[in-house]
């Protein structure tokens, strides 16, 4: 085991470095001048943006760039400062993150409490009216694009039921967070529910499960242990990738709900051309992937003991 964990901790050292580079190239090969945008409307001094660009150093070629960059973060851990206000980054995303993590945590416990439930009742059910029912339910969500849901819900329980506020307020209260997080956790349930009912129909006429009834062994056991661990591996697998999935692509959710978060962050550097604050953020978000996908390759052996890591 350890030597498997050594294994691909050296292996993300690429993949950390290929992925960062990519989003970089693209980043700031994005059309328009970020210094430039700093005086709006007014012609700009030519002899001014120039300075403004060498003190950033955005004069130097882009490899060069690329390499300043990591090493910053490698040595001091500074991911640079945003261009219109000088503000360090880490401080910006200090600030977004906690905010965009307490919406993810609550999303994922959504889609993992619900889903799991009813993908657990489908596939004990497979074939009857409680799957039937589920599968179009499932359906019906993953059609649903997520702003049109965002907009029901909005409408619904906001201005027609007034069970919600209809924006998160400064104060990000937890209370003020479960309809976005409930938007944003929406499809993922679907998907959840379908893996899980998918994986326990599967595994239900399996060899395993006859062999542990025949034993005799009580139904709550072959139920609980041997069905669930074996079912959950293609579950986990995708629990493990959303994680990540959550934190960053909650631009749609965080813009209706005026939660001032991660996916405003993103959004707003684009529009602005804040490469400095976007590359730092997807940067924290690509160590977010290869860390969540280490354990959930670890938690394999744990759901399924016939697993080894050489």
């Amino acid at each position: 085991m350890g030597r498997y964990v050594v294994r691909r901790l050296l292996q993300m050292i690429p993949v950390f470095i290929g992925t960062t580079l990519l989003i970089f190239l693209m980043v700031y090969s994005l059309p328009g001048d970020p210094v430039a945008g700093l005086f709006g409307d007014k012609a700009a001094n030519p002899a001014t943006v120039a300075k403004i660009r060498h003190e950033l150093g955005l004069d130097q070629p882009i490899l060069q760039q690329y390499a300043n960059y990591m090493w910053n973060i490698v040595a001091h851990f500074d991911f640079g400062n945003q261009i219109r206000n000088g503000r360090p980054v880490t401080e910006v995303l200090g600030d977004a993150f906690p905010v965009t993590l307490q919406l993810a945590a609550l999303a994922f416990a959504f889609e993992l409490i619900f889903g799991i439930a009813l993908g657990v009742i489908a596939g004990m059910r497979a074939g009857r009216l409680a799957d039937n029912a589920i599968l179009i339910f499932t359906l019906l969500i993953i059609s649903v694009p997520v702003f049109v849901l965002a907009f029901i819900i909005k409408m619904v329980f906001a201005f027609e039921l007034e069970w919600i506020a209809p924006n998160v307020s400064n104060d990000q209260l937890l209370s003020e967070m479960i309809a976005p997080a409930i938007v944003l956790g929406g499809l993922s349930l679907a998907y959840v529910a379908r893996l899980t009912r998918t994986s326990m129909a599967e595994n239900l006429r399996a060899d395993y499960m006859r062999t542990a009834v025949a034993k005799g062994l009580p139904r709550r056991r072959v139920i609980g242990v041997h069905l669930m661990r074996n079912s959950m591996i293609p579950v986990v697998t995708f629990l493990g990738t959303d994680i990540g999935a959550l934190m960053g692509g909650a631009v749609v959710t965080e813009g209706i709900f005026n939660v001032k978060g991660v996916g405003g962050l993103i959004y707003e550097s684009i529009i602005r051309r804040e490469g400095t604050t976007l590359v730092g953020l997807v940067t924290i978000l690509v160590l977010v992937y290869l860390v969540t996908s280490l354990i959930i390759d670890l938690l394999y052996a744990v759901l399924d003991p016939r697993i080894r890591y050489a």
